[in-house]
């Protein structure tokens, strides 16, 4: 690695970018809730989808041959479908502090929005009908800022599970992580929520951080390899797995680079969930682009910026994820047993 990056892993965040801020809300009634990355001044905007099963509001504008070329928050929500009433609070929140495309008739806040399956997860005690709505989504305007976030069971990744290919009683907790990359004056922030089917890998040595537990639950599987073994476990439902998240930059890009930005922000998904894009996930990443740092861009170094950040972002998810009841937490140096 060159001496002039620098990675900030888990104190590092999307809100290292100039001109970005970060909330979380997380619901009392059940483990599940929402983030959002709120853009003040506007960011242009892109997205790249993967997954064959997204959840989404608001991304056929982000296509560089639309008409709006800036948005002003994207928001992160468990609750399924559910969970995309949540962007009307965010909408409601911008609107009351005039924020929002100009239009000569108003401005009107452009929140792009994508959510993750976390129905399944209810605690004792908890409201299983509970998901993220407006007042969630207006709240987690009002937590919004530029202090280092938390990551793990919190806002959109607080009911998250990863290594459901399985079935439910052997995946593990997944969870919001957050990671940035800084060389010269480029700095590349992001933010995932990995609620995957598949399992996470730390990138650096190949070893399954999380995921599918074998039947005693002491051991984790490796889904991958188990798969091209020829196990064939409790199929999902296609759509209850998805990982998705936000990866900005300073840099002053077009629509069309920041879609590149976006596709390459996959690749860190792929070094960091095996496997990944299935057609039982969603997985959608969006890209922002603040451009504060008004220099000449180099695309390349920002897309190879954005997969690494990415792939750390989903390595902190995990790393600070939390194992509620049945469903076992990350266990560090435990590569190969839980227990």
């Amino acid at each position: 690695m060159s001496s002039e990056m620098i990675v900030n892993s888990s104190q590092g965040s999307i809100v290292d970018v100039p001109g970005l801020r970060l909330g979380h809300y997380t619901l009392s009634e059940r483990l599940t809730g929402c983030s959002v990355v709120l853009a003040p001044d506007g960011a242009v905007g892109a997205v790249d989808v993967r997954g064959a099963a997204p959840g989404t509001r608001e991304t056929d504008l982000l296509d560089p041959a639309n008409l709006v070329d800036k948005v002003h928050a994207v928001l992160l929500s468990g609750g399924s479908a559910f969970g995309l009433d949540a962007a009307t609070g965010v909408v409601r929140w911008l609107d009351e502090h005039g924020i929002g495309f100009e239009t000569g008739y108003g401005r009107v806040p452009i929140v792009p929005a994508a959510v993750l399956f976390d129905l399944p997860v209810v605690r004792e005690g908890d409201n299983p009908t509970a998901r993220p709505n407006a007042e969630a989504g207006y709240a987690a305007c009002e937590a919004a800022s530029t202090a280092p976030p938390a990551a793990g069971n919190v806002g959109a990744g607080a009911g998250a599970c990863v290594g459901k290919l399985f079935g439910l009683d052997r995946c593990m907790k997944g969870g919001i992580g957050n990671a940035s990359v800084r060389v010269g004056p480029w700095v590349v922030g992001a933010l995932v929520a990995c609620n995957a089917v598949g399992d996470v890998i730390d990138p650096a040595t190949g070893h399954v951080l999380a995921g599918a537990r074998t039947a005693d639950g002491h051991h984790l599987l490796d889904t991958q390899y188990a798969l091209l073994q020829g196990e064939r476990g409790n199929r999902p439902l296609t759509g209850t797995n998805t990982t998705i998240g936000v990866v900005a930059t300073n840099a002053m890009l077009t629509k069309a680079q920041a879609k590149r930005m976006a596709m390459s922000a996959h690749d860190g998904l792929a070094r960091s969930i095996r496997p990944a894009h299935t057609t039982l996930d969603g997985d959608t990443l969006f890209a922002l682009a603040t451009g504060t740092e008004t220099g000449p861009v180099d695309l390349m170094l920002l897309t190879v910026m954005a997969a690494e950040a990415t792939a750390l972002a989903t390595v902190d998810a995990i790393r600070h994820a939390q194992g509620i009841q049945t469903i076992s937490g990350y266990c560090p140096g435990a590569q190969n047993r839980l227990a």
